[in-house]
């Protein structure tokens, strides 16, 4: 396994998270992830918010080791965010569409999840690249 800048996966990773908690707060995509996920308001109130949001944080920190293992030490920003754009698109959302075909989920849960893991991926790669 390659080098591995630990501070840019932390910093990469927060951002990350960071970015889910803007995409999926009311500002953005509350509401319709909410109808269109099914969870519904009284379901994610009942949620134990603060286990929930800490193993959130830790899946998000493994996907950036392994996507910061992936990449390599000493890529660039730029090619950061094509090849986090690229992982998003095309492996982190392409399989949510092979899965939301099967399961019948509505396109604009698609669009919202989706998108939420391209701008995500998108700048953890940039982070990281950044940051080598």
């Amino acid at each position: 396994m390659p080098a591995i800048n630990w501070l840019a996966v932390f910093v990469a990773a927060i951002a990350a998270f960071g970015i889910g908690a803007f995409w999926y707060s009311p500002l953005m995509f509350t509401k319709a992830w909410l109808r269109e996920s099914g969870v519904g308001e009284t379901r994610a109130r009942s949620v134990n918010m603060p286990l929930t949001m800490g193993t959130a944080f830790v899946l998000v920190l493994l996907a950036t080791i392994v996507f910061a293992a992936f990449l390599g030490p000493t890529i660039d920003s730029i090619s950061g965010a094509l090849y986090g754009f690229l992982a998003g698109l095309f492996w982190v959302t392409g399989y949510f569409g092979v899965n939301y075909l099967f399961e019948r989920r509505s396109f604009k849960l698609f669009l919202i999840n989706g998108g939420y893991n391209v701008v995500s991926f998108t700048v953890m790669g940039a982070v990281l690249g950044a940051m080598s």
